[in-house]
């Protein structure tokens, strides 16, 4: 059997490619759109959204927190619309491909004949995106009611930080209108049968000059996650990921810069660490500073224990559904860190088991089952998390 390589169409707003089930179709239409960085196509997808939300019959609030970055924001009304709201959170761009270690044109979303569908941003995180979209749709088709409102919000730049998407939207007046009380956002695929959800994540800081200190770290905490059965969210990694200085192999720079990636994990005094980076520039003598190019600081965590109704409605769903969960803290940066550091309880979660994590990789896909169960998943998370009976953060 040879690729799928038909034509595009949607749910409700175009010819679906024969004998495909129409969230299949529509997932693949929407990762032929080129929202790629650098130069993401926004505008396409604030079109493709428009449409959606024309068909599901519920309004679309547009906010452009910086010039040229729009987030949208689809408003299913609740029947109580006082009490907090639930969010559905997903960004719009994908990061940039290799287009000769691609197996297909990376944003032709060919499926192959195991159903595999093959496109960048197939796990990050367009399949969360139309999983939202095609479980409301069920919903309101059957006439289902929620007591919380809900919102589905799409947000650009996630991929290069969130500085002109999330984080600058969080701290606008038009994000504390919504009465967020809990949010959902995007997470990892897992290669096993469990379901991988995240209640925090590692803080980006990105810095430059020095390298012996960060690399003899590195080993350290490379060691410490083998000795000690870690997971990757649970230390220090260390990238150093450029180096620049020189004019010639036999002559010595007169300056040179190294950079490195940290990710740290929030059970690491920040504080504490920076004083060690200032010991380590010290010991390597004079002359040598550091700076950082994005520091985020915040370290909340989102509660996983059973006492909290946000936590237990959402993880007595899974349980009912036979899903096993397995929490983690995020190995890499999203957009629930600035959802936390406003104080709002969220969750990492993209429902794909059995599949190996591929986002940001050559090859990246999605097998269209474990899309289509994803979908299935949304459909008795989102009205449960929904009903939650009113708290005392309602009042």
């Amino acid at each position: 059997m040879l690729p799928d390589k038909d034509g595009s169409g949607g749910c409700g707003g175009g010819q679906a490619t024969s004998g495909e089930d129409p969230s299949v179709n529509l997932f693949r239409e929407y990762l032929r759109l080129r929202t790629v960085h650098p130069e993401p196509d926004y505008d396409a997808a604030l079109r493709f959204l428009d449409r959606i939300a024309e068909e599901l019959g519920l309004p679309m609030k547009k906010i452009e927190v910086c010039p040229g970055r729009v987030v949208s924001i689809m408003t299913w009304q609740g029947t109580n619309p006082a009490l907090k709201s639930i969010l559905l959170n997903s960004h719009t761009d994908v990061v940039p491909v290799y287009q000769e270690h691609w197996k297909y044109d990376a944003f032709a979303a060919v499926k192959d004949a195991e159903g595999n569908i093959f496109a960048r941003g197939t796990q990050d995180m367009k399949c969360v995106t139309i999983q939202y979209i095609q479980a409301i749709r069920r919903l309101k088709a059957e006439g289902r009611k929620c007591m919380r409102t809900i919102h589905l919000m799409f947000v650009p730049d996630e991929e290069v930080g969130g500085h002109k998407g999330m984080e600058t939207f969080v701290k606008l007046p038009e994000f504390q209108k919504l009465n967020i009380g809990f949010a959902l956002d995007e997470g990892l695929a897992n290669p096993g049968e469990a379901f991988t959800v995240f209640y925090g994540e590692r803080n980006p800081w990105c810095k430059y000059h020095i390298i012996n200190s960060f690399l003899d770290f590195r080993e350290k905490e490379k060691h410490r996650s083998v000795s000690e059965c870690f997971t990757l969210g649970d230390v220090t990694t260390v990238n150093m990921t450029m180096v620049k200085g020189g004019v010639a192999y036999n002559v010595i720079p007169a300056e040179m810069d190294v950079s490195f990636d940290l990710r740290i994990p929030p059970t690491v005094n920040l504080q504490e660490f920076e004083e060690q980076i200032k010991k380590w520039c010290k010991e390597a003598g004079e002359g040598i500073t550091y700076e950082f190019a994005q520091k985020h600081m915040n370290q909340n965590l989102t509660s996983t224990d059973d006492s909290d109704p946000w936590w237990k409605t959402f993880s007595t769903t899974c349980k009912a559904m036979n899903m096993t969960l397995e929490k983690e803290i995020f190995p890499a940066a999203t957009d629930s860190r600035f959802i936390r550091a406003v104080g709002l309880p969220a969750i990492g979660f993209s429902p794909m088991n059995r599949t190996p994590i591929l986002l940001h990789d050559h090859n990246e896909y999605l097998n269209e089952q474990v899309f289509l169960k994803g979908i299935q998943v949304y459909e008795n998370l989102v009205p449960a998390l929904a009903n939650v009976p009113a708290l005392p953060c309602d009042t």
